[in-house]
């Protein structure tokens, strides 16, 4: 839908069809003022989706504000791969690493039954609307607070899977960003000078959370594709899978397996 569409259907609760086909749908002089302060705030460049304090991904709609990224279709590429690959495994242990919202782990906590999915942050207000998230979506998830890894210490499981879609954005980018990107969490977004800190990060450390062949699943920045898989191979560690391109042909997601 048009954000004007979008707008008008959440202050109205209605969907987009009885806009156009209902003609006793009226706006009072509230939803009046509530629509022009939508407006208002829209042209100053905040995402109409923490305007309206929500988000749909893979169907669902999922609480945000600026303590947490809104979640992006090029997203949904990296959980339709994970469940693609995880139906085959009984009972799998999944992490989300970064999880914000909690978007990637209440999406495949929902779609794969069995499963045992945790979800970590370094943002402990990130985490409260995830939290507030899997509540909403009846989703059993274990939340850890903690900077990457660390959020993990006092665990002892290996994961079938992590999942992770971490900051990627370089530092010399940010003054060339749109500038909606100036409402969401700097954390979420930067990705040290070269937009490669966090999976250097990840590539040092995964395989030691993952259980012999288990899965790391990333997305990708554009043009990071390749950069990223030599981190993986330099490391050691694992054996590369797949790459999976976006709606744009873009690479998106790269699926590596733990090396023996």
């Amino acid at each position: 839908m048009k954000e004007a569409e979008v707008a008008l259907t959440h202050i109205l609760d209605c969907d987009r069809a009885s806009l156009y086909l209902e003609q006793g749908l009226k706006l009072d002089k509230e939803k009046s003022r509530e629509l022009s302060q939508v407006f208002l705030r829209r042209v100053a460049f905040e995402p109409l989706q923490y305007i309206l304090g929500q988000a749909e991904f893979m169907g669902l709609d999922f609480k945000v504000n600026n303590h947490v990224l809104i979640p992006r279709p090029e997203t949904e590429i990296l959980v339709e791969t994970a469940a693609r690959y995880m139906k085959g495994v009984r009972s799998p242990q999944i992490l989300d690493l970064g999880t914000g919202s909690g978007c990637i782990g209440i999406s495949l906590s929902r779609m794969l039954a069995g499963s045992s999915v945790s979800a970590s942050d370094i943002s402990a207000a990130a985490i409260e609307v995830a939290k507030a998230n899997a509540k909403e979506h009846s989703a059993k998830i274990e939340f850890l607070q903690g900077d990457m890894f660390a959020a993990l210490d006092n665990k002892s499981v290996l994961y079938d899977l992590i999942a992770s879609n971490p900051p990627y954005i370089a530092k010399k980018d940010f003054s060339g960003l749109a500038l909606e990107l100036s409402y969401e969490p700097r954390m979420a977004l930067d990705g040290g000078d070269s937009g490669l800190d966090y999976y250097r990060r990840i590539a040092d450390g995964a395989s030691d959370y993952l259980k012999p062949r288990g899965l790391l699943m990333l997305e990708v920045g554009f043009g990071q594709y390749a950069h990223v898989e030599d981190l993986l191979r330099a490391s050691g560690k694992f054996e590369i899978l797949e790459k999976v391109n976006d709606y744009n042909s873009i690479a998106r997601v790269l699926v590596a397996r733990k090396e023996a």
